[in-house]
């Protein structure tokens, strides 16, 4: 989030807070703008998060490691093991297919 948009997002919960009317057309504003500021928090940790990623895959680079191969591993980790033996056993035939 950048400054500016940081800055409208404060100068609009402050006056959202200063405003005593909490139910507007049948909506309660309290409980939604509590679900609008926790999706906020989440989607800043996010951000830093993906910047602490980004970092670590700098590391492994700066360190002698392949990004783009730790990136395969970290997805065949997430799988079930029979979907990864299954996709293997499909590459090793296409490379047979190919010659390679």
């Amino acid at each position: 989030m950048t400054a500016h948009t940081s800055d409208d997002a404060k100068i609009s919960r402050d006056r959202q807070a200063a405003d005593p009317d909490s139910t507007v057309g049948g909506i309660a504003a309290d409980r939604l703008r509590s679900i609008i500021e926790r999706i906020e928090r989440l989607e800043e940790e996010r951000k830093a998060l993906g910047s602490d990623i980004r970092d670590i895959y700098a590391e492994s680079k700066s360190s002698g490691f392949d990004p783009g191969v730790i990136r395969q591993l970290i997805r065949i980790r997430k799988k079930e093991p029979a979907e990864v033996e299954e996709q293997e056993s499909l590459l090793e035939i296409y490379r047979r297919a190919l010659g390679m």
